[in-house]
């Protein structure tokens, strides 16, 4: 490996990459110069992504859990110039009614274990006073949407921490760069992990009972029209922000989606 690293210019590190946005954003850098550190969540898609990659050395594949303290361990003896924090789960469900356990998860994997990610690696990076922080959160922080507002709140909690931190570090005069990417809906399937979730507990005793088959067919019909079949725009930025030299803090994308979030949250919560 030693060898390997040896002739990289930038050793990359994503968290939650077994697909969706973070595994076509490495499968378009696989022919770039850098070394790419991987990270799935269970052993399970450790040996899926270790044979889609069985071709390719500068891809090292590897078992994150981002809520194991002795899976994090592992990551602070790597040397990594840009982290891509990536991974996220998402609860659905009422907010009077969700399971407080789900509510904790969802801001344990999104929120708190990313955010102690991010300080180890910081550490490393101040040391050498380089390096880049990449947050994925999401534009469903600027607009509220029923029955995914513990989802929201875990990413409007990430979007804030993020802008915190680049005004932080302005005090400190580093070259490591905090990035914000706010991605709108795009298909990957992780929506509708997240839509059906809750029906695995919202059950005779919901408030909502005699709702459930309302909600699901609002829920899938607007996100059968909003979602961006395609990920090009959207790999495009993350490739932008990895690669820019001078990246901007904000990324939202597609541009139209977070124009038109600026301007629902103008009119409804002004």
């Amino acid at each position: 490996m030693n060898n390997i690293i040896g002739d990289i210019v930038k050793k990359i590190l994503f968290t939650g990459a077994r697909s969706g946005i973070a595994h076509t954003t490495i499968k378009e850098l696989l022919n770039k110069d850098c070394l790419i550190y991987l990270t799935v969540h269970t052993d399970k898609q450790l040996e899926i992504v270790k044979n889609t990659y069985r071709n390719y050395k500068k891809v090292i594949c590897l078992k994150v859990d981002i809520t194991n303290p002795e899976d994090l361990i592992k990551l602070e003896k790597l040397d990594i110039d840009i982290l891509v924090c990536n991974a996220s789960i998402g609860e659905g469900g009422s907010i009077i009614e969700i399971p407080m356990e789900k509510v904790r998860n969802n801001f344990e994997v999104n929120v708190f274990s990313n955010f102690e990610l991010v300080q180890k690696v910081f550490h490393k990076m101040m040391k050498k006073n380089n390096g880049k922080i990449i947050m994925i959160s999401s534009l469903i922080r600027l607009v509220p949407f029923n029955f995914l507002g513990v989802y929201g709140a875990t990413k409007s909690s990430i979007s804030h921490l993020a802008y915190c931190l680049k005004n932080e570090l302005k005090l400190l005069n580093t070259n490591i760069k905090i990035i914000l990417v706010e991605p709108g809906p795009y298909y990957t399937g992780f929506n509708q992990v997240m839509l059906d979730n809750k029906y695995t507990w919202m059950n005779k005793e919901s408030y909502f009972k005699n709702y459930i088959e309302l909600i699901k067919r609002r829920e899938n019909k607007i996100f059968h029209i909003i979602e961006r079949k395609k990920l090009k725009s959207v790999v495009k930025t993350m490739i932008r922000a990895i690669e820019s030299k001078n990246p901007k803090f904000l990324y939202q994308v597609p541009k139209s989606y977070g124009m038109m979030a600026k301007i629902y949250n103008f009119f409804f919560f002004f």
